[in-house]
């Protein structure tokens, strides 16, 4: 507990090391909202009842980040999930959650991964339990989410932003 306590001159534990706490890389997280949330079941109560096959599930994920200051950052994880036997929808589930973060002391190149990465990491546990209780709530096994690397959809993105810019300049 003691190796988080800061004296008086705002260095921890008496060291002397010479960095002050707003030296030290800091993120945290300020809030996290639901922004919109949204759960259809078009065929309900007919699309409710027992069934042979398993339905498909259709999942799409999507990340934004805007700066709300110098420091602040709002980063917005969208989910939509479709499940369908057939052409039949039985359930389709939108989600936009978000949260505000506060980054501090990272060097400019790590900014990028940290906003498409590490926040929106943080953010889909509990975008996750929301999307299991809307299902579960219209009357469905409660729709769990596989984790998602977020790391290889940021790398994605950036390979289709790159062949894009490739694409215009010729």
């Amino acid at each position: 507990m003691a190796e988080n306590e800061t004296n008086g001159n705002g260095s921890a534990n008496g060291s002397t090391t010479g960095a002050s706490p707003e030296q030290q890389p800091a993120l945290n997280v300020l809030a996290q909202y639901v922004k919109d949330l949204s759960f259809e079941s078009p065929g309900a109560p007919r699309s409710l009842r027992a069934r042979d096959k398993a339905p498909a599930i259709a999942i799409n994920v999507n990340v934004g980040a805007n700066p709300l200051s110098e420091k602040e950052y709002d980063v917005v994880l969208t989910l939509n999930a479709k499940a369908s036997v057939e052409q039949e929808v039985l359930f389709n589930v939108e989600l936009t959650y978000g949260g505000v973060f506060r980054i501090e002391g990272f060097p400019q190149e790590h900014m990028l991964p940290l906003l498409f990465i590490e926040c929106p990491r943080l953010l889909f546990p509990f975008a996750r339990e929301i999307i299991a209780n809307a299902s579960r709530n219209g009357g469905f096994p409660p729709l769990l989410l596989d984790p998602i690397d977020f790391g290889q959809m940021f790398q994605r993105r950036i390979a289709e932003e790159q062949a894009a810019a490739k694409v215009q300049v010729s």
